[in-house]
């Protein structure tokens, strides 16, 4: 559960934004825990036609997180698929590129400065004192140069961190979600799930789990750890003989494609701290109930946050980092049919509560994983 201050830290970080086609709020907070491992992307002009927002949940250590929000939209634009047009494609393999970024000496390095390891005695970042030699790169695609250094065969970070993005191009929603971080649409005041929380006792996890040489423990892979999915976690992904997606702890997303309508209202993409205390549908409503007065979407996840915040540890829920993203459609987007008979899939609602809504779940096979199969 992690370490708990004597009292919460309120204080939050929160932003406003909007292009021609949506506006944002975001809000994040530290509450409880002793540290904030959580961070954050919303960039709205990804390139002319395209937004792009992720929350990332860091566990055992920031740095993952915040490498994530640093680097992984930018690894999207840098796929030759994203230039093609093929987002799915590009987003999958930015989750990937992830965990290959973060390894060897520019790794580590890289991960030093995030984690701000500086030297109290020197005031140096730790490790920095070699002169780093660099190849012209010119043989990768995003110039992620190789370095020279004392830790060159560093394996990446046992820490780790989830990943749920939303890209929204014209009238296309791309979720691409790896972990229990959650994106939820409101569609005529109704939640829709666009995100399947990866626990290790669903049966698709389980079994990739036991294959690569992994066990479950009190719901926990190898007993430690509580998601199946995520960015970083190396000491989980050690299998030479093994591809990636196939490996105890993959970084493999999910990946849900919905065509956008007038009947959209928001997406709210959020941490599990958000989704351990409310569900879906009450998410939904609080914050169809907080609009009707407040214009200002920061204000509503701040006021979500303050709502989900426990008056005391002994719960455990309500004790997490917590940070939630807010983005509402400006009612522009043309629909070719009803939109009333179009709802969007839902995945993954084994592992949600069960009263979010009254339609029946249906799982995503349209684009489940781009190159890929067997993962959703």
């Amino acid at each position: 559960m992690g370490i708990y201050l004597s009292t919460p830290k309120t204080e939050k970080l929160s932003e406003d934004g909007e292009s021609k086609r949506l506006r944002y709020g975001l809000s994040s907070m530290q509450g409880w825990r002793a540290t904030m491992e959580d961070a954050h992307a919303a960039i709205t002009d990804l390139d002319a036609n395209t937004s792009f927002f992720g929350v990332y949940d860091g566990h055992g250590g920031k740095v993952v997180a915040k490498f994530c929000a640093k680097y992984l939209h930018q690894q999207v634009c840098k796929h030759e698929a994203y230039a093609a047009g093929d987002i799915g494609t590009s987003v999958q393999k930015a989750f990937f590129r992830m965990d290959e970024m973060m390894r060897g000496q520019r790794g580590w390095r890289e991960l030093a400065v995030l984690g701000d390891k500086i030297n109290k005695f020197t005031g140096m970042i730790e490790g920095l004192i070699w002169s780093p030699k660099s190849s012209d790169g010119h043989d990768q695609v995003d110039d992620w140069a190789f370095e020279e250094g004392p830790h060159s065969d560093f394996a990446g970070p046992t820490s780790g961190s989830t990943a749920c993005v939303a890209i929204i191009r014209d009238n296309q929603l791309l979720v691409a979600n790896a972990g229990d971080s959650r994106c939820v649409i409101s569609r005529k005041g109704q939640a829709y799930n666009l995100s399947r929380d990866h626990k290790p006792d669903l049966e698709i996890e389980r079994e990739r789990i036991l294959k690569a040489g992994g066990f479950i423990h009190a719901g926990r892979v190898n007993g430690s750890l509580n998601l199946a999915r995520a960015i970083g976690d190396m000491e989980f992904k050690q299998n030479k003989f093994l591809p990636a997606e196939k490996q105890i702890v993959t970084a493999n997303p999910d990946i849900n494609t919905v065509e956008l309508c007038e009947d959209d209202d928001f997406v709210v993409l959020a941490c599990d701290g958000v989704w351990d205390c409310m569900s879906n549908q009450q998410l939904v409503d609080y914050i169809h109930e907080q609009l009707s007065s407040e214009t200002k979407l920061s204000v509503v996840c701040e006021r979500v946050l303050d709502r989900c915040l426990a008056p005391s540890t002994a719960g455990g829920e309500g004790c997490d980092n917590m940070t939630m993203i807010l983005v509402q459609f400006k009612k522009s987007v043309e629909s070719d049919e009803p939109a009333a008979e179009k709802a969007p899939e839902e995945v993954g609602t084994e592992s949600q509560p069960s009263s979010e809504n009254s339609l029946a779940p249906e799982e995503v096979g349209t684009e489940s994983q781009p190159g890929q199969s067997g993962s959703s």
